[in-house]
């Protein structure tokens, strides 16, 4: 008679709890790794941020390097390809990669296109102009969403009114091509959830929601040296909303999920966040749609030259199996 390995624990565990000796069993071998996690996993191209800035890596390589890892969910950055936006070779061309690799295009996420809270009428309605070419990339690709950022500097309530409209008008330009629009906790004010989600609710729509990042709740920073990334990455928090009680106000809204990590511990964990806890949240809210790992260490690495910091593969596989493993658990 065969027996498979999760009736072999079962039985073992039995067995031992029979003689008292169940409580000395760790507790994986309780967990239920047999079955399927509640959510899709995929990943965002930022987690490749070293290798793209540096040539060793083609965006359109991006598909092939995810399904390297087991992934088929891809996350673009438009960062990585800002010139191609309307080159429709390039697109075409990446759409076929991801689908000869198996993958499933999911959205781009947009930066460098102005701000869409900022107080000036016209500047910020000439950022909304800027996404709109990302919005037909992204039905070209056959992604159905893109992600955009709303901060901007003011009254908290007169910025998010700027960004209802602005979110608004995308949604509008989107709606043509069955593009939602999808707002992350990013930058400057969004990193308050309460306000992002303050924003969602005066929105209320189906086609808009959040991406909610387990890391990205800093709502007070130091000012970079420099106006770049390298700048950027330079900057320290001051001051950070509570990135649990963030992740429960966001998931109602969530459209997808990012997965943030810097650095492990030698038992894999993230000292930087609990990960059970925070899939925990993510199951309770009832979400079933995609979490994209975002590994930022290989970045930091590059720019610290800290070997505390994986580099962007081992990283990216080191939170696979951190979510792999609190997947089985919750």
């Amino acid at each position: 008679m065969k027996t498979n390995r999760r009736d072999f624990i079962k039985q073992t565990a039995m067995g031992a709890a029979g003689m008292g000796l169940a409580a000395t069993f760790p507790q994986f071998l309780y967990a239920d790794s047999s079955k399927a996690p509640f959510f899709k996993l995929a990943i965002s191209q930022f987690s490749f941020a070293s290798q793209f800035w540096t040539k060793q890596l083609d965006p359109l390589d991006f598909p092939a390097k995810a399904k390297e890892l087991g992934i088929t969910g891809l996350d673009y950055c438009s960062m990585f390809f800002a010139d191609k936006a309307k080159d429709q070779q390039y697109l075409a061309d990446l759409k076929k990669r991801a689908a000869d690799a198996g993958s499933y295009n999911l959205r781009i996420m947009v930066d460098g296109e102005g701000v869409l809270g900022d107080l000036n009428e016209a500047t910020r309605l000439k950022a909304v102009d800027n996404h709109h070419k990302w919005i037909d990339a992204a039905a070209a690709l056959g992604c159905p969403m893109i992600r955009v950022n709303v901060e901007g500097e003011g009254n908290p309530d007169d910025v998010a009114k700027a960004a209802v409209d602005s979110l608004g008008r995308l949604i509008e330009y989107g709606s043509k091509q069955k593009i939602d629009v999808i707002v992350e906790n990013h930058v400057g004010i969004s990193c308050n959830a309460g306000w992002l989600a303050g924003v969602m609710k005066q929105v209320n729509s189906k086609h808009c929601g959040t991406l909610a990042d387990f890391g990205n709740f800093c709502v007070n920073r130091t000012k970079p040296e420099t106006n770049d990334i390298a700048g950027y990455m330079k900057t320290r928090c001051l001051e950070e909303y509570d990135k649990y009680k963030g992740i429960a106000e966001l998931m109602p809204f969530a459209k997808g999920v990012h997965a943030k990590s810097h650095v492990f511990m030698p038992d894999g964990s993230d000292p930087e966040t609990d990960f059970l806890k925070m899939f925990k949240i993510i199951k309770d809210s009832g979400f079933k749609g995609w979490v994209s790992i975002e590994y930022e260490g290989g970045l930091l690495k590059m720019y610290s030259k800290d070997d505390k910091y994986l580099d962007d593969y081992a990283g990216t596989t080191a939170t696979k199996k951190l979510i792999e493993k609190v997947a089985a658990m919750v």
